[in-house]
């Protein structure tokens, strides 16, 4: 086997991997939005009606949306060799996923300032715990993304390319999921 083939079995590996890491988040969060379901219709004193505010919902999705975009284009950025265009849009995605927690944060101290806790019912419990480890998921990406870019001129472009690669796959996912919890959690409650 040659070098290059090798390269790529292991890149193919790593794929792999990262997919089936992927598919274990997935029934994580198949089981927290089936609890959701659940609690949801039991919750009572607040019910989600009177919790959820659209302003909120609609301003951070925006935020965390639009970032799916600009880790794309932070990807095209680097296949063209555009290294400055890259590092802009790695900043750009970092920003808006910033915002997206900071909208996060405020949505949940609103609602904790309201009386609305983890504790008050368990369709509260339900919620926070699924937001919660959505946002944790979002927390860690930009983790994620930092370390990328301090990386871009310090590990070989085929790595680099690799771990952005695999990057992509999260921060699409986490996405992803973000559209089931406005469909599931949200805007069933805000319509």
């Amino acid at each position: 086997m040659t070098a290059y083939e090798s390269h790529h079995t292991i890149y193919g590996d790593k794929k792999l991997g990262f997919v089936l890491y992927l598919l274990g988040e997935l029934v994580m969060f198949a089981t927290l939005f089936a609890t959701y379901i659940i609690f949801s219709r039991q919750g009572v004193n607040p019910t989600p009606s009177e919790v959820f505010e659209a302003r909120t919902v609609i301003i951070s999705s925006v935020f965390l949306l639009s970032s799916s975009g600009t880790i794309h284009l932070a990807e095209k950025a680097f296949k063209r060799e555009e290294t400055r265009k890259l590092w802009g849009w790695l900043i750009a995605t970092i920003i808006l996923a910033a915002a997206f927690l900071i909208m996060e944060s405020h949505e949940f101290q609103v609602y904790y300032a309201e009386g609305f806790t983890l504790t008050t019912n368990v369709f509260l419990s339900s919620f926070y715990i699924l937001v919660g480890l959505h946002a944790a998921h979002v927390v860690f990406g930009i983790g994620w993304m930092l370390l990328l870019a301090y990386q871009i001129n310090r590990i070989p472009s085929s790595i680099y390319e690799q771990k952005q690669t695999i990057f992509g796959y999260y921060w699409h996912f986490v996405d992803i999921i973000w559209l089931f919890i406005l469909a599931i959690v949200y805007i069933p409650y805000l319509l």
